[in-house]
């Protein structure tokens, strides 16, 4: 849940009287970002509902597909590029297989390894549904010149390079 309408600028001063540790410039960039993010989710869920899909299983099917190529991943390496759990991963894959997304298949080289693989359905969905994703992304970021988007990635990584730092 997010304030649908963010505090004034003013009223961030009025705060960091009370509390000295706000900083009114870092407190409003900070609701702008969650803000923006709770937005953006917001259109991103739309589209992944209007194709049927959850975010998770189109998040498998890019993680094996967007290369374009035949690829193949472990479970335990998809759950580690989602950055998810193995259970959650186990999950998605079952139910992708079970809707013929997806293929389990022993490693050719040990067999006690489990490789997943997009099926031709799989590709066939993920193929029909990136136009649509590709567009939906472009007009998200329609706003922004080429190099405010430049400057926008530079941001945000500067930002998560140091959440590692910060104290909860």
């Amino acid at each position: 849940m997010m304030l649908k309408d963010l505090p004034r600028y003013e009223c961030m001063i009025r705060a960091a009287e009370r509390f000295p540790m706000l900083q009114p410039s870092a407190g409003e960039a900070f609701l702008n970002l969650l803000r923006t993010g709770d937005d953006v989710f917001g259109v991103v869920s739309r589209f992944f509902a209007k194709h049927d899909v959850s975010q998770g299983r189109f998040t498998v099917l890019m993680l094996l597909g967007m290369d374009f190529e035949e690829t193949a991943a472990t479970p335990a390496a998809l759950a580690d590029m989602a950055g998810v759990t193995r259970a959650t991963m186990t999950g998605l894959i079952d139910t992708l297989e079970k809707d013929g997304m997806v293929s389990r298949a022993a490693d050719a080289n040990d067999r006690r390894t489990v490789q997943v693989r997009l099926t031709g359905a799989g590709r066939a969905m993920l193929d029909g549904m990136l136009p649509d994703y590709f567009q939906c992304v472009a007009d998200v970021m329609r706003p922004l010149s080429e190099g405010e988007r430049t400057q926008l990635v530079r941001l945000l990584q500067k930002v998560q390079g140091g959440l590692g730092d910060v104290r909860v």
